[in-house]
């Protein structure tokens, strides 16, 4: 009787090793790439929220990357792992050179070790009071970040940046936010495709609190203005940083529904105009709006200079969300009241698409 049941306890074991086996696989299939953090780790931590967010951002990728390969089946996005001898790594999708897309990445990073020097002055200077051990601060940080650059000047740019951020001080206690957001730049204004994606996005942040969408959207204006040029560098979305309040679930949940509102929000839209006939003067201004794209990613955008600074980071991934083509036009104006000149007078005074 007792090796009876010696038998049946192995056989159920090993049924149970052979299940949870089959379902790491299928998680694996899931996915573009096998996590940085391993799965097996990442299931015995998966009740800690570094888990949890290393998953949603896993599942986002995996996701996105679907949804595009489906609406541009002749292209293939390249698989790309990387490490980092500091600690950690990440993994960059992108396709190039597709019938829709001229170019797309979606990317994951978790990365850890200690914070540079110039980094930490970077987050000092937005209000972070950091106490460094030996001058030496712990971090943590992960997340998904997108750019879609379409063929078509009618299909609109979309980025998207979800991520994570955790530093240990000197005492052992842990400062921790989350930040993000979503934004559509497109070359000519749709005002239906406008509505759509705002108001996806104002779902998504109203099943937590009504005064979310509002403060994003007016921060995603402000965070994406050029300066040098006094206008925007699209017609906004959502954007928020340093979130750490009201609960560390609470606000993982909100940015749950935030990264779930990516394909739905931009999808539909492709969709609508991938096929639009579109003329030379049309690719033209395309062109001349992703060189303003350029700029505000290399003179502003702080997600491109927290990589720069950030020692061992990987720079093609950083740079990904430059585009493949774009041009610089001396004293380019375009002629009043033409459909070039209308996005421009969005970019220079934004709207309430929702209202």
């Amino acid at each position: 009787g007792a090796l009876g049941g010696l038998a049946l306890g192995l056989w159920r074991w090993q049924r149970a090793a052979m299940a949870a086996s089959e379902e790491e696989e299928e998680e694996e299939v899931r996915f573009m790439a096998p996590p940085v953090s391993g799965l097996r780790e990442l299931r015995r931590r998966r009740r800690e929220l570094r888990s949890r967010m290393e998953l949603l951002i896993m599942e986002t990728q995996a996701e996105v990357c679907r949804a595009l390969a489906e609406i541009d089946p002749g292209a293939s996005f390249a698989v790309d792992t990387w490490e980092r001898k500091e600690g950690g790594g990440g993994i960059s999708c992108v396709l190039q050179d597709g019938e829709v897309f001229e170019k797309a990445g979606v990317n994951v990073s978790v990365v850890f070790g200690l914070l540079s020097e110039e980094a930490a002055r970077q987050m000092r200077s937005r209000g972070k009071s950091l106490k460094a051990k030996d001058g030496k601060l712990p971090f943590c940080a992960m997340g998904v970040s997108s750019v879609i650059h379409p063929k078509n000047p009618h299909v609109p740019t979309v980025h998207f940046n979800y991520r994570y951020f955790e530093i240990e001080e000197a005492d052992g206690t842990k400062q921790w936010w989350f930040g993000g957001g979503t934004d559509l730049t497109p070359t000519y204004l749709n005002e239906e495709d406008a509505v759509h994606f705002h108001k996806t996005l104002k779902e998504a942040c109203d099943k937590h609190d009504l005064k979310l969408y509002p403060k994003y959207k007016k921060w995603c204006d402000d965070y994406f203005y050029i300066k040098h040029r006094g206008e925007r560098r699209g017609i906004g979305g959502i954007f928020f940083d340093d979130m750490d309040s009201p609960s560390k679930e609470e606000v993982f949940q909100f940015v749950k529904s935030c990264a779930k509102a990516v394909v739905p929000c931009y999808i539909p839209i492709v969709k609508k105009h991938c096929h639009d006939s579109f003329t030379p003067e049309e690719k033209l201004w395309q062109q001349l709006r992703r060189g303003r794209y350029v700029e505000f990613n290399l003179v502003y955008d702080r997600g491109t200079k927290f990589g720069l600074l950030t020692p061992g980071s990987r720079i093609e991934s950083i740079l990904m969300s430059l585009p493949l083509t774009a041009r610089w036009e001396y004293m380019h104006n375009p002629p009043e009241s033409s459909k070039e000149a209308e996005i421009l007078e969005v970019l220079r005074n934004p709207k309430d698409w929702v209202h």
